[in-house]
């Protein structure tokens, strides 16, 4: 069976009652089993042993606090919305050296938070007006004073496909990947497009053919920024490729005896398969097994 989808599985009551309640969010930060998760700008602070730390709140440090839920013990959980004016470096590649020391759920709660506060860096000024806005909801909201318009964290749908064409499958690489690493095609659902759509279109698009047969396999949130990925697959009606070369720099059909190279990391396979907290690889382990 593939293994888990990474970024989820995070074993926490999100209690949106506690969001909504004024008196239930600040008993919440009275409590002396409440923590807060230690970040260095939307990255991790790595443990002794590469784990998340989880430290108790700081009644001097003044930024927002955001409720990310409620654990199995009953401790409320809490992430720091950045400063105001910070600015946040959203391309920090330091976290892909400490996820695969994390465990899946750990990687799952740092998933959500890294979406949280990356979101609030983001949005400091109202959309409608261009005003200030402040933090509500237990930090699941921002709301513009002067016009009244809430806010709230956006997730970016994107579908990542396996294209099959008799026993086989279309893996594709782009420019700025890791030499030998291909992986299943995806892109961002555009409005007014169903999740087919999206999967026909974007097969269409990136490697020029026609699919038929699209059916769902399974999501994963994806916190870089905040993607929710839906994997699927879809059935080639051809198989001969036309590639965008803006967007894939190569791509290949492979079978099931490559998949399964690539993805034990044999030094002879024809390609190097994703990392495994990526969809990509949960896809081509369903498939391949």
């Amino acid at each position: 069976m593939p293994l888990p989808l990474g970024f989820t599985g995070a074993r926490l009551d999100r209690a949106d009652q506690v969001r909504t309640d004024a008196d239930a969010f600040a008993a919440a930060t009275a409590d002396p089993r409440a923590t807060c998760l230690a970040m260095d700008g939307i990255d991790p602070v790595p443990g002794e042993r590469g784990g998340l730390i989880w430290e108790p709140l700081d009644p001097a440090d003044e930024r927002p606090l955001l409720l990310l839920g409620i654990d199995d013990a009953g401790a409320p959980r809490f992430a720091r919305a950045p400063a105001p004016g910070a600015r946040i470096d959203a391309r920090s590649r330091t976290v892909m050296r400490l996820l695969p020391l994390l465990s899946p759920e750990e990687a799952a709660l740092y998933g959500g938070a890294r979406s949280l506060v990356d979101w609030h860096a983001r949005h400091g000024f109202c959309a409608v007006c261009a005003a200030p806005t402040a933090i509500f909801r237990g930090g699941w909201g921002r709301q513009c004073a002067n016009c009244n318009a809430e806010h709230f964290p956006r997730v970016d749908p994107v579908v990542i496909m396996l294209a099959e064409y008799e026993g086989r499958v279309l893996v594709g690489r782009q420019p700025g990947f890791p030499p030998g690493f291909f992986s299943a095609l995806a892109g961002f659902v555009e409005p007014g497009e169903s999740l087919e759509e999206a999967v026909a279109r974007e097969l269409f698009e990136e490697a020029g053919i026609q699919v038929s047969d699209v059916t769902y396999v399974a999501s994963q949130p994806w916190p870089f920024p905040s993607s929710l990925m839906i994997g699927c697959r879809a059935v080639a009606r051809d198989p001969a490729l036309t590639l965008d070369t803006t967007e894939i720099e190569a791509a290949m059909w492979v079978d099931r005896a490559e998949v399964l190279g690539a993805l034990a990391g044999d030094m002879g396979a024809s390609f190097v398969a994703p990392p495994p907290l990526a969809i990509a690889r949960y896809l081509l382990e369903d498939w391949a097994r």
